[in-house]
C-alpha cells in the first residue's frame, strides 16, 4: 500500500524544466526533446492514397522500389489480356454479324464459301471471349486494389521496429537444491 502511495505521488518531469532564460539576451528558450518522434499516423494513408492515384506510387512512398515493377507487370499483363480477348471478341462477332446476314466471306470461311468454324462453333467462341475479356478486366481491378492494400499495409509495417537484437541463448543453470544440474534456455527480447 506504501508503494502504491509513494508512486502516485511521483512526478516523472515538470513541464517546465525544459524552459531556460537566456542571460545575455533575456529571451526564452526552450529545450527540444532530444528523441525524435519517428511514428507518423499517416504514412499508411499517404501510401494508400498515393497508390490509389498513381500506380506504383505508394510503392515509391514506403522505399519498396522492387515492387513497382511487379505492380506494373501485374496490371499491365491482365490488360494485355483484355485487349487481346477484345479484339479477339470483335474478330469473333464480326465473323458471326457476316453470317447471320447471309454472308460467306469472313475470316472463319474458306474462299469458296465453305466455312471452317460453324455458326455454333463462332457463338460459342463469340461467349468464351467475352467471358475472358470480362475476367480479365476483374483481374485487374484485384490487383489495382492489391498494390494499393500491399501499401498501406507496408506503410503499417515499416512503422514497427524490427531490431535484429532478437536472441535464443541457451545457458546453465545450477540448481542448489537439487542434485545435478538443470538445462534451459532464456529468450531475451529488446523494446
Amino acid at each position: 500500500m506504501l508503494l502504491l502511495l509513494v508512486g502516485s505521488l511521483a512526478l516523472a518531469q515538470d513541464p517546465t524544466d525544459n524552459i531556460v532564460v537566456d542571460a545575455q539576451t533575456k529571451r526564452l528558450l526552450v529545450a527540444q526533446d532530444s528523441i525524435a518522434n519517428l511514428y507518423d499516423a499517416n504514412r499508411p494513408s499517404k501510401a494508400a492514397f498515393y497508390s490509389a492515384v498513381i500506380p506504383g506510387l505508394g510503392q515509391a512512398y514506403n522505399g519498396k522500389y522492387w515492387k513497382i515493377p511487379l505492380v506494373y507487370g501485374a496490371i499491365g499483363g491482365s490488360i494485355f489480356a483484355y485487349i487481346t480477348n477484345d479484339k479477339e471478341y470483335d474478330r469473333l462477332r464480326t465473323a458471326f454479324q457476316i453470317r447471320l446476314s447471309g454472308g460467306t466471306d469472313d475470316e472463319f470461311s474458306n474462299p469458296d464459301g465453305t466455312p471452317i468454324i460453324s455458326n455454333a462453333g463462332l457463338e460459342r467462341a463469340q461467349r468464351t471471349s467475352q467471358r475472358n475479356k470480362e475476367l480479365s478486366l476483374l483481374i485487374t481491378a484485384a490487383f489495382y486494389a492489391i498494390q494499393i492494400i500491399d501499401a498501406n499495409v507496408d506503410g503499417h509495417l515499416s512503422q514497427f521496429d524490427v531490431d535484429r537484437d532478437l536472441s535464443f541463448k541457451p545457458y546453465l543453470d545450477y540448481n542448489q537444491s537439487a542434485s545435478g544440474t538443470s538445462y534451459g534456455f532464456a529468450l531475451s527480447y529488446t523494446f
